[in-house]
């Protein structure tokens, strides 16, 4: 059954993107010593119980996030971004990724960049479960529910 949902299909975009993560986690590994997990890196910027004192480079890192695609808008690139109307339901997702990362002690990119790389059981563990939640959601809202 074909709903009309088309996913882009981007692989040198997505290969260089990939190179930049890569690099990124290195450097966060090699220079600071610490895990390019972006949960952990927003924890210890905002000076969270359990942050580390190093707020300098995570603050870099986060305005790194906000400042490269406005960087591609400036030199004439384009950035697509859709973001839901539905603040209900932005708001759910955002509170179940948050008491997921709290859970499974890290985000996607931690487990699933770093993690992985460095073979770790319990990240291997993480990204199995992030990975079969994000397979079943899609399919329940793509083809249960009928939405994109």
């Amino acid at each position: 059954m074909n709903m009309g949902i088309e996913t882009a299909f981007t692989p040198w975009a997505s290969l260089f993107g990939g190179m930049l993560i890569g690099l990124s986690a290195v450097m966060v590994m090699g220079l600071f010593g610490r895990i390019a997990g972006i949960s952990g890196i927003a924890q210890g910027a905002m000076g969270l119980p359990g942050a580390a004192k190093d707020r300098d480079w995570r603050w870099a890192f986060l305005a790194g996030l906000v400042v490269a695609p406005l960087g591609i808008v400036a030199f004439g690139g384009t950035v697509q971004q859709v973001v839901s109307d539905n603040f209900a339901g932005m708001a759910l997702a955002g509170l179940l990724v948050g008491f997921g990362t709290a859970l499974g002690s890290g985000c996607t990119s931690g487990h699933g960049v770093c993690g992985l790389a460095r073979l770790s059981g319990r990240s291997f563990a993480a990204v199995a479960a992030f990975m079969a939640t994000g397979f079943a959601t899609v399919f329940v809202l793509r083809h249960i529910l009928g939405g994109a």
